[in-house]
């Protein structure tokens, strides 16, 4: 999935829901740089990615542990992690200037509590992007949400010349296995 994302070299991509063993992986996937965030760590320290495989629906996370990332075309030398949320599973946001633009990646349970946090990270010219677990959260002088989904991008000061907009299905499908639970979300942003 992450060859898939990348292929048409964005400059900026947000990932949530990783296995934390996909970490050391990711600039060798995707041939841009990468800020990870540990969420939740794995049950196994060997053998995490294998009991995984046997039902990726049922034991994603709860083997591998779940982390986040921000992939950039050019280095970020600083992305800070801020806990948003200690409910039932820790849940943080990065954070990154990129370009003079910052990044706030997340994913939240979908509580407004945590949203809020999240948008409270945000300075500036911003892009927030993740899970938000709320169908179409709204945030004063952002962009409006994308309808119906869960997963947005939601920016301010910027222009979106594009999107958001959600993946078809046939775009995340490769040789007959659909990539990611999650419809990726992409936007233009000038």
């Amino acid at each position: 999935m992450i060859e898939l994302v990348t292929r048409d070299r964005p400059d900026v991509v947000c990932l949530q829901e990783l296995p934390v063993w996909a970490l050391r992986h990711l600039e060798h996937w995707s041939g841009m740089h990468a800020k990870g965030a540990v969420s939740r760590r794995p049950l196994l320290a060997f053998g995490a990615r294998a009991v995984t495989s046997l039902h990726h629906g049922l034991l994603r996370s709860a083997v591998t542990g779940e982390a986040g990332a921000i992939l950039t075309r050019d280095p970020v030398h600083e992305a800070n992690v801020h806990v948003v949320g200690e409910d039932k599973l820790r849940r943080v946001a990065q954070v990154a200037d990129v370009e003079g633009v910052t990044v706030v990646n997340f994913h939240i349970d979908g509580k407004k509590a945590q949203f809020d946090r999240v948008v409270a990270l945000a300075r500036g010219r911003s892009i927030l992007a993740g899970d938000a677990n709320l169908v179409a959260p709204c945030a004063d002088e952002f962009s409006p949400p994308l309808a119906g989904s869960i997963d947005q991008i939601l920016v301010r000061g910027l222009e979106l010349s594009n999107g958001p907009a959600a993946w078809p299905l046939e775009r995340r499908v490769v040789e007959g296995r659909v990539l990611s639970d999650h419809a990726p979300v992409e936007a233009v942003v000038e």
